[in-house]
């Protein structure tokens, strides 16, 4: 005999459904981010989302509030996977590894990079604004840890962000540097972080693991 199916409260169904339509929201404003970038319109996400623009500003403030989202879920996911596709290493070994990956997306994740390229087409910062600070939060534990020099660390941290955004706008949207250009100038960079040659030497040595994604 089959059990009754448990009652699911009316507030229930209606966040269900809520849940629902924002995340099919945030996929359009990928799908358009990766099409257009965040250059579109209110009008032109609407349509691709076959919404009413009425619908969007139900669930977000305006299109950049859902662009934003769109892309932090992006970045999120491309993070995840990234931190786990690892090699044995020390933990500064392993966050600096996830930097450089990001050059080789257009391997590992085509869309992601496709969206890197319009965006950072039309704003070089906004990976840094996208962030919201938690990149930040990564590198002063590492500078408490001792790993990397911690005196001036927002000087420091405002000139490794600068190069970073730099270099993946050189390789995703105006194409100067290859991915393995990047990489060793992402291996200059570090120098802002006082670390040694020999390290940095070692730490650029490191292969990394670019399974690509289904």
């Amino acid at each position: 005999m089959a059990g009754k199916k448990k009652a699911v409260a009316p507030g229930g169904r209606q966040a269900a459904y809520a849940a629902r339509n924002r995340a099919a929201l945030v996929k359009a404003g990928q799908e358009v981010l990766a099409e257009v970038g965040p250059s579109a319109t209110i009008e032109q996400l609407a349509g691709h989302a076959q919404v009413s623009p009425t619908t969007i500003y139900k669930y977000f403030e305006n299109k950049e509030a859902l662009f934003e989202e769109a892309f932090n879920d992006a970045w999120g996911n491309w993070l995840m996977w990234a931190s786990q596709q690892k090699a044995p290493g020390d933990h500064l070994e392993l966050i600096l590894d996830t930097g450089r990956k990001l050059f080789w997306a257009r391997k590992t994740h085509p869309f992601f990079a496709k969206m890197l390229h319009n965006v950072l087409e039309q704003d070089p910062f906004f990976i840094i604004k996208a962030d919201r600070g938690e990149g930040a939060e990564v590198f002063k534990r590492l500078a408490a840890g001792g790993l990397i020099k911690g005196e001036n660390f927002e000087q420091r941290y405002l000139l490794w962000t600068s190069m970073y955004a730099g270099l993946s706008r050189a390789v995703f949207f105006t194409e100067e540097l290859s991915p393995a250009e990047a990489d060793a100038a992402f291996g200059v960079g570090l120098s802002v972080w006082g670390l040694s040659e020999a390290k940095i030497k070692k730490i650029l040595a490191r292969k990394l693991v670019l399974a690509p994604t289904a």
